[in-house]
């Protein structure tokens, strides 16, 4: 039984919102389609703005147009081109390492499976989702700070459980799996239009009307 007072967030009109919002949910981190490039931006995007990668790939893949010519190496010019990304010498080895187990393990192509993905130095399983979603086209959480913070606030889960895996779990039983990597991509872009961590725009927004820390918000 319902308890008194309690919030259930209405799905379908947020995720109607967002795509009214954003009807095209595309990924920010530009790979020309390439299954690998995303891989790699992705990896380089960690503690990093989608917009530097986007920039760092540019010289990155100049040199470096796929797995073969990547996993040659060498590691030192690989660090120097990522170094604006930060954390540029893990990054640059796990680019590396990933793209040599993608040639001599996988025949040359990404592999479709979470365990398999998993399986690539750097890969967790935001990437994995990413992957499966974007290129696949098999769904997936990206559990990112914009994800965790936002379901939070729009009443999913208490909005100080910041754990991405347990995002994940909650979502993917919510969302459509057909409708997960739109939704994500959707809620990244409202995240930096409306809902950011330190000032979200609530009495602009909106989803402030379907969402439980808005009501509150006005509430008090």
């Amino acid at each position: 039984m319902k308890k008194k007072n309690e919030f259930t967030p209405n799905t379908i009109a947020i995720s109607e919102k967002l795509k009214e919002l954003y009807p095209d949910a595309l990924c920010s981190l530009e790979y020309e389609g390439d299954p690998w490039r995303l891989l790699v931006a992705a990896r380089l995007s960690a503690q990093c703005t989608d917009e530097r990668v986007n920039i760092v790939t540019v010289p990155l893949f100049e040199r470096f147009p796929n797995a073969e010519s990547m996993c040659e190496g060498p590691v030192e010019e690989i660090e120097n081109i990522v170094r604006p990304c930060g954390l540029f010498r893990t990054k640059a080895k796990s680019i590396y390492e990933m793209s040599r187990i993608i040639v001599h393990e996988f025949g040359g192509k990404v592999p479709d499976d979470m365990e398999s993905l998993l399986s690539l130095p750097g890969v967790g399983r935001k990437i994995a989702n990413l992957i499966l979603g974007d290129v696949y086209g098999k769904g997936g959480i990206v559990a990112d700070t914009h994800c965790i913070r936002i379901c939070g606030r729009l009443g999913y889960y208490p909005p100080e459980k910041k754990d991405p895996l347990f995002t994940e779990r909650i979502m993917e039983k919510i969302i459509p799996r057909e409708d997960q990597s739109d939704f994500c991509h959707r809620i990244v872009l409202f995240g930096r239009e409306y809902c950011s961590a330190r000032s979200p725009r609530c009495r602009e927004c909106p989803l402030a009307p379907l969402c439980k820390n808005a009501m509150e918000q006005k509430q008090s």
